[in-house]
């Protein structure tokens, strides 16, 4: 795709006749190359490696409870994302010039956290089931109607920004900075959606102490006395704590980062990508595979099936 070849590389301020095939380190400035950096190639191929092992156990997690599916494949579709994302930046190892790994790498790693986002919004209707939902501002079952459809808009705001850059025409500048700006509305939209989120639980959360001040044990659910006791349980609700604020800070993160355009500064420092990247999301994955919640909620399996975690 010549045009958004010619059109994106202006943009990056390496000039009308810049030929990225050509280019080698002998005969290119790095200056010149997308990130005026070459990508560390042991870091990448680290986190690539974690988050195709972490999508891997996921998966067999997934398939081997049968239980918590919408999750599951929220957080495979995430992770494979993400490995995809650090392939294309290996791939800027060999060339930092080139201009598709470059796209890759953008997309797949401002895309895939809203899937993660999805998982985690999937889960809290379940954890307001095991509480009580009369401590609840709303039904359990509300949960995900209201934040699955806010993180899709914020999905599609962000791919169909990333299309648009990519595929800018010849020298058209307003194109790419449109599709820029829009991927950046879909980040916004993912900022907004997790701080009305975790505004909910903590609401949920206080009114739920509060009533048990006020009215002992008979404020929760005593169906669910032995899941709440679970340590399993409680670690599972630190990781899920963990993982949100994770997504959150990279959400913010990212939305500085291409604010600043496809030339700014955060975009060439690898050390704060790193560390405000790609360790704060490998970390938000990580957690839950360690306290997956198909393995968290167990004690919820037992009960009665007309209650049981898995029909809220």
């Amino acid at each position: 795709m010549p045009g958004a070849i010619s059109a994106i590389t202006a943009i990056a301020g390496r000039g009308e006749e810049f030929n990225e095939e050509l280019c080698t380190f002998e005969t290119c400035d790095i200056a010149l190359s997308w990130f005026k950096y070459r990508p560390s190639l042991p870091a990448n191929a680290v986190f690539a490696a974690l988050f195709f092992i972490s999508a891997a156990i996921f998966l067999i997690q997934g398939v081997a409870t049968r239980r918590f599916i919408g999750f599951t494949i929220a957080m495979v579709l995430g992770t494979i994302g993400e490995t995809i994302g650090y392939v294309g930046r290996i791939l800027m190892w060999d060339n930092p010039w080139k201009q598709v790994p470059f796209m890759i790498q953008i997309c797949c790693l401002t895309l895939a956290p809203a899937f993660l986002a999805a998982g985690i919004y999937l889960t809290l209707s379940r954890i307001v089931t095991v509480f009580g939902a009369e401590n609840s501002r709303i039904r359990p079952r509300w949960y995900p109607r209201i934040f699955i459809p806010c993180d899709i808009l914020a999905l599609a705001l962000q791919g169909a920004g990333g299309g648009i850059s990519s595929t800018a025409g010849n020298d058209d500048r307003s194109q790419a900075d449109l599709g820029k700006n829009i991927m950046i509305a879909g980040l916004i939209i993912q900022v907004v959606t997790l701080t009305v989120f975790m505004g909910l639980a903590t609401d949920f959360a206080l009114r739920t102490q509060s009533r048990i001040r006020a009215l002992g044990s008979a404020a929760l659910d005593s169906s669910y006395s032995h899941l709440r006791a679970s340590s399993k349980f409680r670690f599972f609700l630190i990781a899920l704590a963990v993982s949100t604020l994770c997504i959150y800070v990279r959400s913010i993160y990212r939305i500085a980062e291409l604010s600043e355009g496809w030339n700014g500064p955060l975009l060439s420092n690898e050390g704060l990508f790193i560390g405000m990247e790609s360790a704060l999301v490998v970390v938000s994955v990580l957690v839950l595979n360690l306290f997956h919640p198909s393995r968290c909620f167990k004690a919820g399996y037992d009960i009665d099936t007309a209650k049981s975690v898995d029909n809220q």
